[in-house]
């Protein structure tokens, strides 16, 4: 199947009409004047799963899940979580699903203990059973030598711990993670990568959007790559880079202005062009075999196209997502989601 078909698709649809999906969304639009930020998604989310929304900042991710979380109004479309529907029924769906944006929502002037007991009580936990589950998740998620100790002094790592921890506190049977290591350095990231694991592996379902291919990759069962406002395609990691091509190759020009010549040329040997990256110069290809590297180097050889580096390798998720959409995602950069 193509990255094409991929995306018209938008992967295998579910054969009872979603009765027994966490997430199930049908044409969700939603419009601020006249810009559609989200723009006929549909998405299906299976128990138990781990599933990826992957996009660039502004893409339509973190406005799409503030409609699925309730906290803005479907404009057109309709969408279910575990069968109740949205729009319908939005105090039931708050008791299903648990929420944690982009920024930590947690009182600076608290302690970890203080705010975890405090989001209990909003919630209509008893004082003495919030107490409790404070203590438990301050301790499931590694806080608990800085159980009272003031937010102000945590480190954006253990704000984002935190932040998640006051999520849980109901135990929701559906997460929503919205751009969850954004800002974390390495080390934090891999800890709340192992701590997204453990709560599917507690029974938790997770919808999680990011900007960050490693992350989708690393983390999602399934993905769905949505750029300005639309799903341009669903599948599993792997399937979604079978469809780019079984191989690629990735090539840097010693000279950028020969750029049109090597694309004429892997249009030649090929059949299909390059796509083109961000830096000068650099083109990745997709191969169904990785022996056709060699005839298109040959070919860029033989037409004195200079080469400065090249390498073949499976495809990746960078790869797919400049395939579909003509660009990056920007992961690399510091950003936030669109805002409205």
């Amino acid at each position: 199947m193509s990255i094409t078909d991929l995306g018209r698709l938008g992967g295998e649809p579910p054969s009872d009409g979603g009765t027994d999906l966490a997430v199930h969304a049908e044409g969700l639009v939603k419009t601020f004047g006249g810009h559609r930020a989200v723009d006929g998604i549909d998405l299906d989310v299976r128990p138990g799963e781990i599933f990826g929304v992957l996009g660039p900042n502004g893409a339509g991710k973190t406005t799409m899940l503030r409609m699925l979380a309730t906290l803005l109004k479907i404009d057109a479309g309709r969408a279910e979580i575990f069968g109740v529907d949205v729009a319908g029924n939005p105090h039931m769906i708050r008791q299903l699903v648990g929420v944690t944006g982009q920024y930590a929502s947690v009182d600076e002037n608290l302690t970890a203990r203080e705010n975890l007991w405090l989001f209990g009580r909003l919630q209509g936990v008893a004082a003495p059973r919030a107490r409790r589950i404070a203590v438990d998740l301050l301790g499931q998620f590694g806080l608990e030598e800085a159980a009272d100790r003031p937010i102000a002094q945590f480190s954006g790592g253990m704000r984002r711990r935190l932040d998640l921890a006051a999520s849980l506190i109901t135990r929701p049977p559906l997460i929503f993670l919205d751009e969850p290591t954004t800002g974390l350095d390495p080390r934090t990231r891999g800890q709340m990568w192992d701590t997204i694991r453990g709560l599917v592996a507690d029974g938790c379902t997770v919808l999680l959007t990011t900007q960050y291919l490693d992350e989708a990759d690393q983390l999602a069962d399934r993905v769905a790559v949505i750029d300005h406002g639309r799903k341009v395609a669903e599948g599993t990691p792997d399937e979604l880079k079978s469809a780019v091509g079984n191989s690629a190759l990735q090539m840097l020009l010693a000279e950028p202005d020969e750029v049109p010549i090597a694309v004429e040329i892997v249009r030649r040997v090929l059949g299909s062009d390059p796509v083109l990256g961000t830096e000068q110069g650099r083109l990745n290809v997709a191969l169904d075999q990785a022996d056709l590297a060699a005839d298109v180097l040959i070919a860029l050889r033989t037409a004195g196209v200079s080469i400065a580096s090249v390498s073949v390798a499976k495809p990746s998720l960078d790869e797919v997502f400049l395939a579909l959409t003509g660009h990056e995602t920007d992961g690399d950069k510091t950003g936030t989601e669109e805002n409205r």
